[in-house]
């Protein structure tokens, strides 16, 4: 599933994907890199990641993760904190705090979809 594919719920809705970033701003055969920027409040809409992936924050915020099933967790993301995540369920990202949140996501485009049959868990 893509940006503007539709994701059905089990309520019977359905939700309208969008991309897992704001930009690309840089992109090859290897990896995908995206530049997010949230002020508080603000929110990344919901998405999927097809690819295991690394965020990187370059500005701290509060932020929620909520997920179709209606559960969420939040994480605060410090400057210069790295994580490295397996593709997940359809979710969201929303700015809680105060301050401006601002990193870099980078897709591992050869560990998921150059992959012949996409990521494995």
């Amino acid at each position: 599933m893509a940006k503007g594919d539709i994701f059905p719920l089990p309520d019977g809705s359905e939700l309208v994907l969008g991309d897992v970033g704001q930009e690309i701003i840089l992109e090859n055969t290897h990896t995908r890199v995206w530049h997010i920027s949230l002020e508080p409040g603000e929110s990344q809409p919901w998405h999927l990641h097809h690819n295991p992936y690394l965020v990187v924050a370059l500005e701290a915020a509060d932020n929620r993760i909520t997920y179709t099933d209606g559960t969420s967790r939040d994480v605060h993301e410090f400057v210069g904190r790295t994580i490295e995540m397996n593709p997940s369920p359809v979710h969201m990202l929303t700015n809680v705090g105060t301050t401006r949140y601002v990193s870099r996501l980078i897709e591992f485009k050869d560990r998921g979809e150059n992959l012949p049959g996409g990521w494995q868990a």
